[in-house]
C-alpha cells in the first residue's frame, strides 16, 4: 500500500531541500575569527592523546556527533538510513530530526525507527518540540529506544512558519516534567539562533542538565520558514540571536553541561568549541552534506575517520592530551564577541590567559 504524502512530509522535504541550498563549506565568520594563541612547545606525542568526553552521563569516544537534522517522510527516511549507517560504521552517536510528525501520524514511524535497525548498538537520542508533554517525550523514546532525548525550543522558527505554534506559556512545565519523569538523560536544544546565560539558568533552575546552544551561524530556520512563506515578510528576523561563540562564552561559567552547534564544518571549529567550554559538538548541515549524493557512505566514513585524526594532531599542536584540558588552552575572541563581552559584563580577556593557570 502506497503511503499518502502529507503537507507535514511536504514540510520536511521542504526543510531539507532549503538547508540543503543554505549550505556553506565554511565556517561562520566570528568561529573562523577564534584563533588560538600559539605555544611552540607541545612536550607531547599524537599517540597520548585520547578524544573521549562526556556528554549527559554518555562516554563518547569522539567529541564531535550526528545532530538533529530531518525525518518524516520517505526522502528523509532514506537520509536518517545512510546517516545510521555512518553512525554505526565511525562509532559516533547521533539524534534524530524532531520526531513530531510521528506523534500525530503512525505511519511515518519507519523513518525514524530505520535509525535503530541500521545502528542497534549506537548512540541515539530521540528529539520533541518543548511543547510537547511527558507521555509524548516516553512515547518518541520507545519508538526508537532511545538512550536520550533532545527537547528543541524553537520560538522564532514557529512564530516565522506559516502553520507555527503562536503560544508558548508551558513550555517551561513541560521540560521539568520530561526531565523528571523520563528515564533517559534530557538535553534542551536550540535550533539556531544561541542561548542567553538567562536562559540557561531558568532551565538550570527545573533540573536541566545539558544544554545544547545551537548558535546563530549554521542551518538558519527562520530563513527556511521565511522562504516558505508567499509573502516573505521576515528577512530581517534572519539574523535574530546569539552565535555559537557567543552562546558559549554566555553559559561558559554556569552550573551545567554544554554542547556547541551551529556552523561547525571542520575539526579546528571542534576544537574551538570544546574550548569554549563545550563537552561535545554537534553537526548538522556538514552530515547532511556528506550523505546526500548517492553511493556517498564510503567517503562519508573516511570523512569522519579523517577528521577524528586531524583533531589529535590538533590537540597535540595545542599540547593537550585530553578532550576537558582544551578548557586550560589560551584562546582569542575576536572583535565582534569582544564587543558581546563587554555589553554583557564577561571577561572576554581571562579565555587568553588560561595557560598561566595551569
Amino acid at each position: 500500500m502506497t503511503q499518502a504524502y502529507t503537507q507535514q512530509m511536504k514540510r520536511k522535504d521542504e526543510h531539507v531541500g532549503h538547508a540543503t541550498q543554505q549550505y556553506q563549506s565554511q565556517s561562520n565568520l566570528e568561529l573562523r575569527q577564534t584563533r588560538f594563541v600559539h605555544h611552540p612547545l607541545s612536550e607531547m606525542a599524537v599517540d597520548e592523546v585520547s578524544l573521549q568526553t562526556k556528554m549527559a552521563g554518555f562516554t563518547l569516544e569522539t567529541p564531535f556527533f550526528i545532530n538533529a537534522i530531518t525525518g518524516g517522510s520517505p526522502r528523509t527516511t532514506l537520509i536518517n538510513q545512510r546517516l545510521a549507517q555512518l553512525a554505526h560504521e565511525t562509532g559516533i552517536a547521533m539524534a534524530t530530526g524532531s520526531m513530531s510528525i510521528a506523534m500525530k501520524d503512525p505511519s511515518t514511524a519507519e523513518s525514524f525507527t530505520i535509525i535503530r535497525k541500521e545502528n542497534p548498538n549506537g548512540i541515539v537520542l530521540a528529539n520533541l518540540g518543548a511543547h510537547y508533554t511527558v507521555e509524548s517525550a516516553k512515547k518518541a523514546i520507545d519508538l526508537i529506544e532511545a538512550n536520550g532525548i533532545q527537547i528543541h525550543v524553537n520560538t522564532l522558527q514557529e512564530l516565522v512558519m506559516p502553520e507555527g505554534d503562536r503560544s508558548f506559556h508551558h513550555w517551561l512545565k513541560n521540560i521539568e516534567e520530561i526531565v523528571s519523569n523520563v528515564d533517559v538523560p534530557v538535553i534542551v536544544k536550540e535550533v539556531g539562533f544561541g542561548f542567553s546565560r538567562e536562559a540557561m539558568q531558568e532551565l538550570i533552575n527545573i533540573g536541566v542538565q545539558t544544554i545544547d546552544i545551537s548558535g546563530r551561524g549554521g542551518t538558519n530556520f527562520a530563513a527556511i520558514e521565511n522562504a516558505r512563506r508567499e509573502d516573505h515578510l521576515y528577512d530581517e528576523l534572519e539574523d535574530w540571536g546569539q552565535t555559537t561563540v557567543q552562546s558559549l562564552v554566555e553559559g561558559y561559567d554556569l552550573s551545567c553541561e554544554l554542547i556547541a552547534s551551529g556552523g561547525i564544518h571542520s575539526p579546528l571549529d571542534i576544537v574551538k568549541c570544546l574550548a569554549l567550554g563545550a563537552s561535545a559538538v554537534g553537526m548538522s548541515g556538514e552530515f547532511l552534506h556528506l550523505i546526500r549524493p548517492q553511493d556517498s557512505l564510503p567517503t562519508a566514513i573516511q570523512t569522519v575517520n579523517d577528521w577524528k585524526n586531524q583533531l589529535k594532531n590538533i590537540y597535540t599542536l595545542l599540547g593537550v592530551s585530553k578532550t576537558e584540558a582544551l578548557r586550560q588552552t589560551d584562546i582569542i575572541l575576536p572583535n565582534t564577541t569582544a564587543h558581546w563581552c563587554n555589553a554583557r559584563h564577561i571577561d572576554w580577556t581571562s579565555f587568553a590567559n588560561r595557560s598561566k593557570k595551569k
